[in-house]
């Protein structure tokens, strides 16, 4: 039987236990519920804290788990991503004093406050750069103001809390994390964590697309889809209306709108969306 970890708290948790759900898995009802067997697909599935995860997995005892990039390079546990599961996203990033307008060589022989270690030190040696990494575990923010440390590296999305806490950010991204699913490393994929990845990968590419129809004149069809190509080609079918074609494709869900005006302008009439809820490519 597959086992499988998921996390048991944090940002993750929630949309880790949807993903799942959608993908057709059961899941636990009570989050203080520690594991759950799914008999009918064959997976056991362990709720752990997001950081052990990697741990977990990287030594063996569980196949795979759900975690963030950020913990699986954080670790340095023996495992490996093998599947992006498109939410939980987030940046790390170098801050500093306002004043002291820090750049990346300023760094060398600083202390830098930070919650992932492991990521940072790794950054910070492919940069060829010697620091005191101190380690916090929260509230890294005020480390440079109560001196304990001179910068920080520290996961930001608006950058308020920084300027509240009179620091900006410096140089280029440290890391682009998400959520992923993750299998210990070199280890071959058994049939049912195949069977788990095209399920994931289902629900991830049908949140990214929505199905489009619409009618078009056989004048405009060449131009009508190289707007809306699909991901192989779009599907066409006759119209009892002389000259005109109806045509079926995938699109992006960012690009939606544009796409609608592009076609409407074209001349492409009946123009509709459909949500996709699984799929199989």
């Amino acid at each position: 039987m597959l086992r499988i970890a998921v996390p048991n708290k944090g940002s993750l948790a929630e949309a880790s236990i949807s993903i799942l759900k959608e993908a057709g898995y059961q899941q636990r009802t009570d989050s203080r519920d520690l594991a759950l067997t799914d008999l009918g697909n064959s997976v056991e599935f362990y709720y752990l804290r997001p950081r052990d995860i990697a741990i977990y997995v990287g030594s063996g005892e569980l196949e795979a788990g759900i975690t963030g990039r950020d913990l699986l390079i954080d670790s340095g546990a023996d495992a490996e991503e093998i599947l992006s599961l498109d939410f939980g996203s987030s940046t790390f990033r170098f801050a500093g004093p306002t004043a002291a307008k820090f750049s990346v060589k300023d760094i060398s022989g600083k202390r830098v406050a930070t919650a992932y270690p492991g990521l940072v030190e790794k950054h910070l040696k492919s940069l060829n750069i010697n620091s005191s990494i101190v380690r916090l575990d929260g509230a890294v923010e005020s480390s440079v103001r109560l001196g304990v440390a001179d910068l920080i590296a520290d996961v930001v999305s608006t950058g308020n809390t920084l300027r509240q806490a009179g620091l900006e950010i410096f140089g280029e991204p440290i890391l682009t994390s998400e959520a992923i699913l993750i299998k210990g490393r070199g280890v071959v994929l058994p049939p049912e964590l195949n069977i788990l990845m095209r399920r994931l990968q289902g629900v991830v590419t049908a949140r990214q697309f929505v199905l489009l129809d619409y009618d078009v004149p056989k004048a405009q069809l060449e131009q009508a889809c190289a707007i809306t190509p699909g991901l192989e080609s779009p599907t066409i079918s006759p119209l009892q209306k002389e000259d005109w074609v109806a045509v079926r494709a995938m699109v992006l869900r960012t690009d939606t709108n544009r796409v609608m005006d592009e076609l409407w302008a074209l001349g492409a009439r009946g123009i509709l969306v459909a949500d996709i809820h699984a799929c199989r490519l």
